[in-house]
Order: structure tokens, then C-alpha cells, then sequence
């Protein structure tokens, strides 16, 4: 399966930059407006309602329509895994439906030296021709995710 990652070090403490991405309002804030994301729900693991923070076994629907040109298309994801040590943390994000066969999408912060470094690392299958033409998703990603970085520095720094 292809993967793409991106990462950045952000001039800010890691518990504030962990904490703006553990909630449903840092997916917004973080989505290029080109992508038209609506976040429709979000449940927490126990079905509460907009949760505070998104724990393992939380789920965001979300609708899409890149650069208005189709139709709104759902996203459903669901968090598999949320991890926290020393300095340290990750969370990954599952596609349960959607636009892609398949997206798996980690997002890992650490501790450094002059902030926090942000990894993002996403294995996905493209809709078209499955594995064929898995490559050229980096084309796609490579605007959303410099977005996604950036947006992050100029929120938290």
C-alpha cells in the first residue's frame, strides 16, 4: 500500500499541540477550506456526543466536497489507536467510509527541542485502479498536508 508522510517541528509546548489535535475542532481548523469539510457528528467511544477529546473507539462523519466541483461525499472515521508516554504521542485515524478504499492515517508528536515535532504518515489506496496509481496520491496530498502543517505553526506558535 502506498504511504505518504510529512512532518514539521512547531514552536510550541507539546501538551498544547497534542491537546489541539485530540478534538473533532482541530480536523476543522486544520482542513484547507478548498476541501469544503463539514464535521456532521462526532461520538465518543461511550456514544456521548460531541466528546471533549477523541479517544480510542471515537467516531467523526464528516462530508466532503473538494473545490465544490461533485457532489459532498461522507467520510467516516474512526480512532483505533490513542497513545500518550513521556513526551510523546500518537493517534490513528481509520477510514471506515469513504472516498478511498483504503486510508489509515497516523499522527505522531514528540517533544524536541524547540517545540514539537508533528508526523503525519498516511497508507491509502486511491479509488481508481487499486495500487495502480498509488504514487501519484502524494500529488494530492502533498497541498493539504503543507496546508495542514503550516495552519498548525500559525495557530500554536
Amino acid at each position: 500500500m502506498p504511504v505518504y508522510e510529512r512532518e514539521t517541528v512547531v514552536d510550541a509546548p507539546f501538551e498544547e499541540v497534542w491537546e489541539f489535535h485530540s478534538r473533532a475542532s482541530g480536523l476543522e481548523a486544520l482542513t484547507p477550506d478548498w476541501m469544503r469539510l463539514r464535521v456532521e457528528s462526532s461520538v465518543g467511544p461511550d456514544g456521548e456526543p460531541d466528546p471533549e477529546v477523541l479517544e480510542t473507539g471515537s467516531k467523526v462523519e464528516a462530508t466532503v466536497a473538494p473545490f465544490g466541483v461533485a457532489p459532498r461525499q461522507r467520510w467516516v472515521s474512526y480512532i483505533a489507536a490513542r497513545e500518550e508516554g513521556d513526551g510523546e504521542a500518537l493517534f490513528r485515524d481509520e477510514m471506515l467510509r469513504g472516498p478511498f478504499p483504503e486510508w489509515v492515517h497516523t499522527h505522531s508528536f514528540e517533544a524536541v527541542e524547540g517545540g514539537t515535532r508533528v508526523h503525519d504518515r498516511v497508507e491509502y489506496e486511491l479509488p481508481v485502479v487499486r495500487g495502480l496509481l498509488g504514487p501519484l496520491g502524494r500529488i494530492g496530498f502533498e497541498p493539504m498536508f503543507r496546508y495542514r502543517h503550516r495552519k498548525t505553526r500559525e495557530l500554536l506558535e
